[in-house]
């Protein structure tokens, strides 16, 4: 990623941020912890140095959760819609960005996926599935 701001926000639009790159890494973690809270089979995440990040508006409608026995896993999201929002590392060494909640394009893209052995059992490829480019008609 270039030097370029990136902003994001939630889904109700309360909650705006923005990060300058470059990313140190944009990867999908399918760990058991990102499919819990992502409610999907892996987390979309971009991971950046802590200085680049910054909260717009809403701060204070982002709640934040810690699991207690990892080292590093957080996670924060919108107290009005529930979206997930970046969070910092517990270490605070690191920002992590859910790239759904983008507004602009990356422009980078993800590179690899991580605790690939913890895939959710029913993972299938994305590209081996049928595609639609809107909600498909009932047959």
């Amino acid at each position: 990623m270039s030097n370029e701001k990136f902003k994001g926000s939630c889904l109700c639009g309360d909650v705006t941020y923005q990060f300058t790159g470059p990313a140190k890494v944009f990867q999908y973690c399918h760990c058991n912890r990102c499919q819990k809270i992502t409610g999907s089979a892996h987390a979309s995440n971009i991971i950046i140095d802590p200085e680049n990040f910054e909260w717009l508006t809403g701060e204070d409608q982002v709640a934040r959760y810690e699991l207690p026995d990892a080292k590093y896993l957080a996670t924060s999201f919108c107290q009005k819609c529930g979206s997930s929002l970046p969070w910092k590392n517990q270490t605070g060494t690191a920002h992590i960005v859910p790239a759904g909640t983008l507004d602009d394009d990356p422009i980078d893209r993800p590179i690899h996926n991580i605790y690939y052995a913890d895939k959710a059992c029913w993972y299938e490829d994305v590209n081996a599935l049928q595609k639609y480019d809107a909600l498909p008609t009932k047959k």
